[in-house]
């Protein structure tokens, strides 16, 4: 009876982690592939908005249009828009200063980073710009970021997603933790799907979409995980995001306490909210012979590192070869996707070093499966993530 349950516990873990594990070994092996030499055009761009989403960021906002201004100056065709969304705080007058045109936003009912992009990108199509860049009101950028997006957008991308890292990775144990698990999902993830000419996938910061993609697929995305909602639909559409490796956008990132918790539950619950909605059209779209979705679904199945890694932990505490095989296996699939992303992603000693706190990360990540359950539910609300401004320009 004991046999039996142990065998029926490790065929449960098993399907729960064996298309996360698949997906892993494809990007990593992808993503460590020279890039492939993409067919090159001259198509023109024109315009690009890059639009700053912000509610209540009167801290931050500033900074994040003085980075942008590196690589937007005030005689460019290219122009800076900050949003501000239903904001009670001074984060209108404080991007006016640094030099943005500023849109405000009022709608109650109907409030959200998707919706404030909707808005925001309504009013600049019927004003002619040619391509919109989306970059938060928390972050910093490299000088060539609008530069390389105009690049690849001339070389024929429908849409394009660059690096997204961590601005303020030595602020704690948990954002040097988040550095790494971001220079995973963020960097080494899509550019492996680049290489594999595959959607990169949207990552909610630093990137940048067509005209004609918006007018094919047009953002009505309003759920947490408005980027993911997004891009599951652009890929269904035909769509491919490229990857921009040779630039970046920084986050700041919450350092410690209730900011940092609910900022996780709040993009793991919207994940699993997704997992949830899209898994049975994904499947069903492949029932019908669209193999090109295969990705995106296993990418969906593949559960956040975290619980992915505690999941493959119990499966070695089964007590059968079998099951021990797999789980020792898998979990080095998990340490070399982690050890190629640190590389990949230009890390240093110390998002190495930061790999011995792992477990502590993986416990406290558990603690908040109550608040990732809550904001998995499909009425919940939108929270804007508070944070210590640290930002101070360009990492």
């Amino acid at each position: 009876m004991i046999a039996a349950i142990g065998a029926l516990a490790a065929l449960a873990l098993c399907a729960l982690t064996l298309p996360g594990c698949v997906e892993l070994i494809i990007l990593t092996v992808a993503g460590c592939l020279p890039a492939r030499t993409e067919p090159t055009s001259t198509r023109h761009v024109g315009r690009i908005a890059v639009v700053v989403p912000a509610h209540n960021e009167e801290r931050g906002v500033a900074g994040a249009v003085t980075s942008l201004r590196r690589c937007v100056p005030a005689d460019s065709r290219h122009s800076i828009v900050v949003v501000a969304d239903n904001c009670e705080d001074r984060t209108a007058e404080r991007a006016g200063g640094a030099g943005a045109r500023v849109i405000v936003r009022e709608d109650r009912t109907r409030r959200g980073k998707g919706y404030a992009l909707r808005y925001a990108f309504g009013i600049l199509l019927a004003e002619g710009f040619d391509a919109l860049a989306v970059v938060d009101a928390d972050s910093a950028v490299e000088p060539n970021f609008v530069a390389e997006i105009e690049r690849m957008l001339a070389g024929g991308a429908d849409a394009v997603q660059c690096r997204y890292g961590v601005l303020n990775p030595g602020a704690s144990m948990r954002t040097r933790l988040m550095n790494v698990a971001l220079m995973a999902f963020n960097v080494l993830r899509p550019r492996g799907r680049d290489r594999l000419r595959l959607s990169a996938g949207i990552l909610g910061n630093g990137f940048a979409l067509t005209r004609a993609t918006l007018s094919a697929v047009p953002y009505d995305a309003h759920s947490v995980v408005e980027d993911l909602e997004y891009h599951l639909r652009l890929v269904r559409a035909g769509k491919r995001v490229r990857f921009a490796d040779r630039t970046s956008v920084w986050g700041e990132m919450p350092a410690a306490g209730s900011a940092a918790g609910t900022q996780r539950a709040r993009w793991e619950g919207g994940r699993i909210r997704m997992i949830r909605e899209q898994v049975p059209i994904l499947l069903a779209d492949l029932g019908a012979g669209r193999f090109a979705l295969a990705e995106p679904l296993l990418e969906l199945l593949l559960l956040p590192l975290a619980f992915h890694a505690a999941l493959l932990m119990l499966t070695l505490a089964i007590p059968l070869a079998a099951a021990r095989w797999y789980g020792a296996a898998a979990l080095g699939v998990v340490v070399a996707h982690v050890g190629a992303a640190i590389v990949v992603g230009g890390g240093t000693i110390a998002d190495f070093a930061a790999l011995a706190f792992a477990p502590f990360y993986i416990i406290w990540k558990l603690a908040l499966a109550p608040a990732i359950g809550r904001a998995a539910r499909k009425n919940a609300d939108w929270v804007r993530t508070a944070r210590h401004n640290t930002q101070g320009g360009a990492k």
